[in-house]
C-alpha cells in the first residue's frame, strides 16, 4: 500500500476509533487495515496504536504523529483541490443526517430542490434525536441542533434559529386551569423532552433584572417532540414545542398559546449545518452547504 494511502487509513482509524469502521471508509477489509498499520509503524520504527480486543487508544508518539498527518493530508487535498475544484461536478453518495423536527418542513424542500439541480448526487437520509458524531458515524454533513454535536472538531453554521412556544389544549385547560403568570405554572403537568436531553424545567425573564424559573411536573417525556405534540393533543398536559410544530394545531384552534405576554429565556433553538473540519471536502458536500445555506438565507429574507 503507498505510503499517503496509509497515513489516510491511520487518520480514520484515530478520528472513528475503530479499525472496522476506518475499513468501511476505504472500502478495505479489515485485515487489510491491520496490515496497513503494521507496515506503517514498521516505516516509522514505532508502535502508534495500543490494540486490545475493546478499544484503541494512541501512544505518546502516534498523538505528535497524528497532528502532522493531518496537516500533510489537508496540504494535499488542497492542493488537489485548487487544481480540480472547478471543473468538478458534484456526484457519489451525500450521506445526511438530520434532527427529525428541525428538519420539519424544511428538509423536504431542500433535498428535492437540491436533488434537481445536483442530479448526479444520491443521498442517504437518517432522521435521528440522539448525538451523532459525524466521522465515526459516517456522515458527511448534518442539519442539527446543538446537543446533537459531540466532537470539538465539528464546523458548525447556523441556519434558522426555531421558536418555541407554549401549548395547551382547550379541553386541558377547561378542566383543569389557565395558567396566568409563570407561578402558576407549578400547579399543571406538562409533557417535556426527555431530562436526558433537556432540563425539566422552564425560565422566564420578569420585567426587572431577575429570571423567574419553574421545574416541570411530568408523567410522559419523551425524546420526540412530534410525539409530544400528540401527547398534549391527548390532553396529558402542557407542551413546549416549536413553534412550526404547531401551527396547524393553533390555526384550527386544538391548540392556544399561553403566557404570551411572558418572556421565555432559551425560547428558540438554533438549527446548525454541521460537517467534518477539513481542508478539503467533496463536491457534493461544498455543493450541499452551499445550497442548503442559501435554501435557508430565502427562507428567513421571506418572513
Amino acid at each position: 500500500m503507498e505510503y499517503i494511502e496509509s497515513l489516510r487509513v491511520f487518520r480514520s482509524i484515530v478520528e472513528s476509533k475503530s479499525f472496522t469502521r476506518a475499513a468501511d471508509i476505504h472500502g478495505m477489509t479489515r485485515p487489510a487495515v491491520s496490515r496497513a498499520m503494521a507496515a506503517l509503524e514498521e516505516r516509522i520504527g514505532c508502535r502508534l496504536l495500543n490494540r486490545t480486543t475493546r478499544q484503541i487508544s494512541l501512544t505518546e508518539a502516534a498523538e505528535r504523529f497524528y497532528e502532522g498527518c493531518v496537516r500533510i493530508l489537508d496540504d494535499l487535498d488542497t492542493l488537489e483541490a485548487n487544481v480540480a475544484n472547478h471543473t468538478r461536478e458534484a456526484d457519489g453518495v451525500l450521506r445526511l443526517v438530520a434532527h427529525t423536527t428541525a428538519a420539519l418542513n424544511r428538509l423536504v424542500p431542500l433535498i428535492a430542490r437540491f436533488k434537481r439541480d445536483h442530479p448526479k448526487v444520491t443521498l442517504e437520509v437518517t432522521l435521528t434525536e440522539r448525538p451523532v458524531d459525524l466521522v465515526a458515524d459516517g456522515f458527511d454533513v448534518g442539519v442539527v441542533v446543538p446537543y446533537m454535536i459531540t466532537s470539538e472538531t465539528t464546523v458548525v453554521r447556523l441556519l434558522e434559529r426555531m421558536p418555541f412556544v407554549i401549548v395547551a389544549t382547550p379541553h386541558y385547560l377547561r378542566a383543569s386551569s389557565t395558567p396566568r403568570n409563570p407561578e402558576q405554572l407549578a400547579e399543571h403537568l406538562f409533557v417535556p423532552m426527555l431530562p436526558s436531553l433537556r432540563r425539566p424545567v422552564i425560565t422566564f425573564r420578569s420585567d426587572g433584572a431577575d429570571e423567574v424559573t419553574m421545574p416541570l411536573r411530568f408523567e410522559v417525556s419523551s425524546n420526540n417532540p412530534t410525539f409530544n405534540r400528540d401527547m398534549v393533543l391527548q390532553g396529558l398536559g402542557i407542551g413546549i414545542a416549536p413553534r412550526d410544530l404547531v401551527e396547524p394545531e393553533l390555526a384550527s384552534g386544538k391548540l392556544v398559546r399561553l403566557l404570551t405576554d411572558f418572556q421565555l429565556v432559551d425560547d428558540t433553538v438554533d438549527i446548525l449545518l454541521a460537517y467534518s473540519n477539513r481542508a478539503l471536502m467533496p463536491a457534493k458536500v461544498r455543493a450541499f452547504i452551499d445550497y442548503a445555506a442559501a435554501f435557508f438565507a430565502d427562507l428567513t429574507a421571506s418572513r
